[in-house]
């Protein structure tokens, strides 16, 4: 009798223990300053509970996990994850997400003005320095 009743409940732990074993896996508590300052932002009392910190992250974790999954699925078939497979995620699957589309596409925008903005600035640096060697060589 306590074969059969201990069968389900081996069962039902597998099922559960795919989530946990993630989640044990990684170390806990790594965006927990991020994550309170968030949910500040966004109304939360400036010193959340411990537990609803831990909550969040655990959410957010498993989010981005999920769409890193979905993304690398994508990204297989030409061997590589590119930031084009998750916008195409954010767009299509399962409905579009347009204030998050537009979120990602305005941080990648400026992600690339930030980019260009040193390299032009390493350049110059660079033609400053000549400028300064010659003028102490004169």
């Amino acid at each position: 009798m306590n074969t059969n009743s201990a069968a389900p409940s081996s069962k039902s732990r597998a099922g559960s223990s795919q989530s946990s074993e993630t989640s044990f896996k990684r170390k806990r508590g790594v965006f927990q300053k991020e994550l309170q300052h968030m949910m500040y932002g966004f109304g939360d009392d400036p010193n959340p509970l411990p537990e609803s910190v831990a909550l969040v992250e655990d959410i957010v974790v498993e989010y981005i996990t999920d769409l890193v999954h979905k993304a690398q699925d994508i990204g297989s078939k030409r061997g590589k994850i590119s930031v084009e497979d998750f916008l195409y995620l954010i767009r299509k699957v399962p409905q579009l997400d347009l204030p998050k589309l537009n979120r990602c596409t305005e941080l990648l925008s400026m992600n690339e003005e930030l980019k260009q903005a040193r390299k032009v600035f390493e350049s110059d640096e660079e033609k400053l320095r000549k400028v300064f060697e010659a003028d102490e060589e004169n």
